[in-house]
């Protein structure tokens, strides 16, 4: 479980900018307080860290 990273979507996507909506897509999130469990990647990190307004961290 030490490689995987949680995160959660805790704002709306409406007013994002469509390249904004789509790393939310591609992180698998779909709607408010959607959580997901991905592998800790620099893909995934960076997409994170690119859209960390949006998202919670969960431990």
């Amino acid at each position: 479980m030490n490689n995987q990273i949680t995160f959660k979507l805790k704002r709306s996507v409406i007013g994002c900018t469509d390249k904004q909506k789509a790393t939310i897509r591609g992180l698998g999130l779909r709607r408010i307080n959607h959580s997901k469990t991905l592998e800790n990647t620099p893909a995934v990190r960076g997409m994170v860290k690119a859209m960390i307004t949006w998202l919670e961290i969960v431990k």
